[in-house]
């Protein structure tokens, strides 16, 4: 019995596990595996890229990109999402790099994932809801023309300690392999779909190169990839305020560049796939990976949107690939580095290059003439902030902030009053549109004071008061007609409505009075 006890103990455990990994599920391990092989292809050159742009062992970005991808995918926020270590939050740690050193980027690098935890905690991940269309468009483009400019890299080579453009032979055999690359990743898909095409044009461009001993660039001219297991290691500073107050800055940042970028690109793989993620869960799965990437050498990093398309485009659906790709770079570290080191950058390139081309949201240029001049603003202007910025916080900051104010606005604008007078000689004023701090100026505007009436009503079946402004315009009209002698009722206000009316302490006594179709409210001076 109690062997049976520990059998079905042990059952329920490993179906628990699977259910976490959602491998429990239909899963297609053939195209999972080769999806993930690729995603490892694609990564390596990028976190090696960025780590030595950041003055960081090449190391710390292949451990970074291991942990991030390896964590993210079993906990994250839905299957199909690659995270890694992403240019996006290494950008935010060159500075603190070079006035302070690695063990301070270490800390750093903890304290966002700290920062993201309490986020995913405290399920403020739902508010990436509010970033509007356009805006999206713009997150969207501007990464896609970063990944594509960040290829061109590769056709410059070191000279004298200066980079400079390839030329003669050097450009058109880099220039040659590139574009076979390219043609298979876009023509093998029309003759089959079984093995993905990005993993088809590395292998067969790597196979063309050693096979012609063909002289080009490969990965081992970025940096050695050769290593053990990410080591155990507290970062070593003093614990006190002023080490606290020299990297929350920067930790603030990476966790808000992280989380925006990775929650929309969480958003643009539900759209792709037409499934729904979890976006909370998904804070506290990149806040746990970047706090052990700051204790286990790792640079950090979030969700990654080229290797992400990559992913989708190679079919993959589920969380299985994401744990192939990390685990491959592991193995990579330990014993294929040899291997991998003589992988010719061209033909990563290729591939990166049609992920950039199938990044951009080409739709946002076929209805760029139908769409209202203020969204093409915003859209524009985060495109151009993202590229030229690299801020992809700061830029979808920005175009929320203007897509709010152009909103306002327009809502500010449809403040308006049906006036009349009843056979009692009353005068009713029927508001219509929100009432809050854009439309106020409006709203009082809609009124005769000295020659109304002595009782007046205003009306809101149709508008709603939405903030203290508007409260506050509510008191100013009523003090106006109370201080010559007339009466005004407020009608139809909603519960949220007379609860801020009784919170603000206006001048207004609010009485509830039951209506046949609908609850009644009479404020009277």
């Amino acid at each position: 019995m109690c062997f049976l006890r520990e059998a079905l103990l042990f059952i329920s455990t490993m179906k628990n596990i699977f259910n976490l990994f959602d491998l429990s599920q239909k899963v297609n391990y053939k195209t999972e595996v080769l999806a993930g092989l690729t995603v490892a292809m694609t990564m390596i050159p990028e976190s090696l890229s960025f780590a030595i742009l950041a003055g960081l062992p090449p190391l710390v970005g292949l451990y970074g990109a291991f942990i991030m991808g390896l964590v993210t995918a079993v906990f994250g926020g839905r299957p199909g999402l690659i995270s890694g270590g992403a240019g996006a939050t290494v950008i935010v740690l060159i500075a603190l790099m070079k006035s302070h050193g690695i063990e301070y980027v270490f800390g750093a690098i903890a304290l966002a994932g700290i920062i993201q935890i309490a986020v995913g905690l405290l399920k403020l991940g739902k508010f990436i809801r509010l970033v509007p269309q356009p805006v999206m468009y713009g997150f969207v483009n501007g990464l896609a023309i970063i990944v594509f400019m960040s290829q061109l890299e590769q056709f410059k080579t070191i000279v004298n300690g200066q980079a400079e453009w390839l030329q003669g032979t050097p450009l058109l055999i880099m220039a040659c392999l590139v574009a076979l690359t390219i043609a298979i990743v876009v023509l093998l898909p029309k003759i089959t779909k079984v093995i993905p095409s990005s993993l088809v044009a590395i292998i067969i461009v790597f196979a063309i190169v050693l096979f012609f001993n063909i002289d080009t660039k490969q990965v081992k001219d970025i940096a050695s990839v050769s290593g053990g297991l990410p080591p155990f290691h507290i970062p070593n500073f003093p614990l006190n305020l002023e080490t606290l107050q020299v990297i929350f800055p920067f930790a603030l940042i990476m966790a808000a560049v992280g989380l925006t970028e990775g929650l929309l690109t969480l958003n643009l793989v539900d759209e792709i796939t037409g499934t729904k993620g979890n976006s909370n869960r998904e804070c506290l799965a990149q806040g746990g990976a970047n706090l052990l990437n700051g204790f286990f050498f790792g640079m950090g990093g979030c969700p990654m949107i080229a290797q992400t398309l990559v992913n989708l485009s190679a079919g993959s659906r589920a969380r299985l690939a994401g744990i192939v790709a990390a685990l491959t770079i592991l193995l990579i570290i330990l014993i294929g580095a040899p291997v991998i080191e003589k992988l010719p950058m061209a033909a990563l390139t290729g591939v990166m290059i049609m992920v950039a081309i199938g990044t951009f949201e080409w739709t946002s240029l076929r209805i760029f003439k139908r769409m209202p001049k203020s969204d093409i603003f915003v859209m524009i202007a985060v495109t151009l902030i993202t590229v030229f910025l690299h801020n992809l916080a700061l830029a979808v900051l920005i175009g929320v902030i203007i897509s709010a104010l152009v909103f306002a606005w327009d809502n500010a604008k449809r403040i308006r009053a049906r006036k009349y007078t009843d056979e009692n000689g009353v005068k009713h004023y029927e508001i219509y549109g929100p009432l809050f701090f854009g439309s106020t100026a409006g709203f009082s505007e809609k009124f005769d004071v000295l020659n109304d009436p002595n009782v007046v009503i205003i009306d809101f079946a149709e508008s709603r008061v939405v903030d203290m402004s508007a409260i506050e315009a509510l008191n100013a009209i009523t003090h106006r007609y109370h201080k010559i002698g007339k009466k005004v009722h407020l009608k139809h206000l909603s519960k949220d409505c007379v609860g801020l009316l009784k919170n603000a302490e206006a001048i207004i006594d609010v009485n509830i009075i039951e209506d046949p179709t609908y609850k009644l409210v009479v404020n009277e001076v």
